[in-house]
């Protein structure tokens, strides 16, 4: 009798399937963190991942394809521990935008360490045809989703501060990486930190400036309905 699609043995199926895309991405990590992409040998990567060739390309197409894999996978865990930084902040009732963006930064920073065999290998240049300009179109969409989450108006000054406070990151993230020490790193970290509220300062100004012209303009208004009912 032919086992029911979902059942039992479509569940060990797909647990083994995981589990054997699992493997190759860790054996492609610790290989290309040696060698780099361009010296890396597929054979080493199944050697070490105890699988075969043929498997490595059933799941995953080549060498550049396990590299993008590791990269796409190195991105979704910074953006999602930061989005989970940003958001526990805000449940905690932070509503300064500057210090929603702060714990944000903290947590990519961490995690630049915390993964710094892979942000070394993502930065130094050694990737697949089109890997810069994945990297680049990436990092236009991290500009704009960190000009949302300041509230930053579509002003020259603003998008620069934007683009300022983005690259301050980015390159804290390098110096984090290159660290020898977990100290070492959270000296940088805090500097960082320190630069970003420097320079966040004209984003905090212009939302501190729009709240009270708000609060203003709210109290003229009461002011006014104020007068006509007691005219009325």
């Amino acid at each position: 009798m032919a086992r029911k699609p979902g059942g039992k043995s479509g569940s060990w199926e797909w647990s083994r399937t995981a589990q054997t895309r699992k493997s190759m991405l860790q054996a492609a990590r610790e290989v290309f963190s040696e060698h780099g992409f361009a010296d890396a040998n597929v054979a080493d990567v199944v050697a070490r991942a105890g699988s075969s060739v043929g498997s490595l390309y059933h799941h995953f197409g080549g060498k550049t394809e396990l590299f993008l894999a590791l990269y796409e996978e190195h991105q979704a865990a910074h953006e999602e521990a930061a989005a989970a930084s940003v958001a526990a902040a805000k449940q905690a009732g932070v509503k300064d935008p500057v210090e929603l963006f702060i714990a944000g930064a903290r947590a990519f920073l961490e995690g630049s360490w915390q993964r710094r065999d892979l942000a070394r290998l993502f930065m130094d240049g050694d990737g697949p045809p089109g890997f810069e300009l994945m990297r680049r179109t990436r990092g236009r969409e991290w500009v704009r989703q960190n000009a949302v989450l300041l509230g930053a108006a579509n002003t020259p000054t603003d998008r620069l501060t934007v683009s300022v406070l983005t690259s301050v990151i980015g390159e804290a993230g390098r110096e984090v990486a290159m660290s020898e020490t977990e100290e070492e790193a959270q000296e940088v970290v805090e500097a960082a930190i320190a630069l970003i509220r420097r320079f966040g300062d004209p984003l905090a100004t212009h939302d501190a400036a729009t709240d009270a012209a708000t609060d203003a303009a709210t109290g003229v208004m009461g002011a006014a309905d104020d007068a006509e009912a007691a005219l009325s």
